[in-house]
Parts: C-alpha cells; structure tokens; sequence
C-alpha cells in the first residue's frame, strides 16, 4: 500500500509545473514559441505587404474625411506602376511627419494643365466624377518627369498636392489605399 501511496505522489509531483530557474526557461522557451512567430509574421505583414493608415486632414474630402482608417496595399505597385485614379499613401515631400493620402492624376511623361477649373491630362479633359468642386491652378501646366507622379487631393480648395510640391517619385510610394474600415457606416472599397 505505500508502494501505491508514494507511486500516486510520484505522479502528482509530476502533473505539476516546474519551479525555480528551469520551470522559467521553460515558460520562455513555450512564450518565444507562440509569440516571436506572431511577431515577425505581423512585422512581414506591415512591411511588405499591407498596412493600415489613418486619414489626417481634409484634402481628400468629400471622398475621405479626417479619422478614417484605411487598408493600404503595398504589394501590386510591385508588379506593375501606379494608376490613374488611384488613391496612393506617400511621405509628405515637405518633410512633414505625417504621410500625405493623394489621387494619381499625371502617369510619367505626361502633361498636365490646369484651365477653367478643370485638369487635362495631354490636351484632353480628365472625367474626375469623383469631385465636387473645380480645380484651383488657372492657366498653369506641368511636366511629369519619367519615373514620377503628378498627384492632387480631391479637395481641390484644400490641398497640399502636386501644384505645391511638385512631381513625386514612384519608388516613394507608400502602398494604395484599397479599403476603409472605419467608421463601420463607410465600410467599403475606396475610390
């Protein structure tokens, strides 16, 4: 019988965890285990393939509004270039801290003139239905270098944009802006 006792002991001792330095090392070795693979996958994520963003400011209105937050694709500028029309994340070329949200509007090698509030893009008129106002620039004109960007907010009235700063480098951008999340009652695709 107390070969049966101890046996049980035996037993219970070993259902329990491990104290001291080795019971430490173990919970370290189970916690990088679960978590540095979380870390790095979450790292991988952010860097490389999306992220997500807040909307600062008002040059984007009516279309994005201050303290939307978005889903910024950073993968298919990979496989080909920017588009017209879309919705891009770039660092302020002002050096500004916070990351400017503009609308592709000149491709490289493009000519883009502003005149009777509307933008043409090599001669012709550019169909932008997404805005709500005309586009302030009368009478001036730009070149888009190769391997840049002539890009505008969609408040026209208010925006830091192309017109101020000039052209900016493809490489420089950020990632697209694909999808906004919040607020819940303007979830949907950006456009």
């Amino acid at each position: 019988m107390d070969d049966a006792v101890n046996e049980s002991r035996d037993l219970h001792d070993a259902m329990l965890p491990e104290s001291g330095s080795s019971g430490t090392r173990h919970f370290g070795r189970e916690l990088a285990g679960s978590f540095l693979p979380a870390i790095v996958l979450a790292l991988v994520i952010h860097l490389f393939l999306a992220q997500s963003t807040i909307v600062y400011g008002e040059s984007m209105e009516p279309n994005l509004g201050t303290a939307q937050r978005l889903v910024v694709e950073k993968v298919s500028y990979h496989l080909h270039g920017p588009m017209r029309g879309d919705i891009v994340i770039l660092p302020d070329p002002t050096g500004g801290p916070i990351p400017l949200i503009k609308r592709v509007v000149g491709l490289p090698g493009e000519r883009v003139s502003i005149s009777g509030g509307r933008v043409y893009v090599n001669g012709l008129p550019l169909d932008e239905s997404y805005l709500s106002q005309s586009t302030a620039g009368e009478g001036r004109s730009w070149q888009v270098p190769p391997l840049q960007l002539f890009v505008l907010g969609d408040n026209r009235g208010n925006s830091k944009d192309s017109r101020y700063f000039g052209t900016v480098p493809v490489d420089s951008i950020i990632g697209h802006a694909v999808f906004r999340f919040w607020p819940p009652d303007k979830l949907g695709a950006v456009r």
